[in-house]
């Protein structure tokens, strides 16, 4: 099943487990997930509000038109 799931996080965040500190994929667009390997550093200049997606090749494209009663997570 394909899913259009909206991340409002742009960075990774740390995970400390016995001592060692692991670094984990905000972005969801990481190749190794669900550790960060640096490709969140191309959603730095998103616009706030715009819908973004990427390609298989980790190319932006912005959607023009937004998806109405999109779920939006809680803070």
């Amino acid at each position: 099943m394909t899913r259009l799931v909206m991340r409002t996080r742009s960075k990774p965040y740390p995970v400390t487990i016995g001592g060692e500190t692991q670094y984990m994929c905000g972005c969801g667009l990481s190749a190794t997930q669900p550790f960060c390997d640096g490709t969140h550093k191309l959603t730095r200049d998103e616009e706030p509000g715009v819908l973004c997606w990427y390609d298989a090749d980790v190319v932006r494209k912005q959607i023009a038109d937004t998806f109405p009663n999109i779920r939006v997570p809680s803070e």
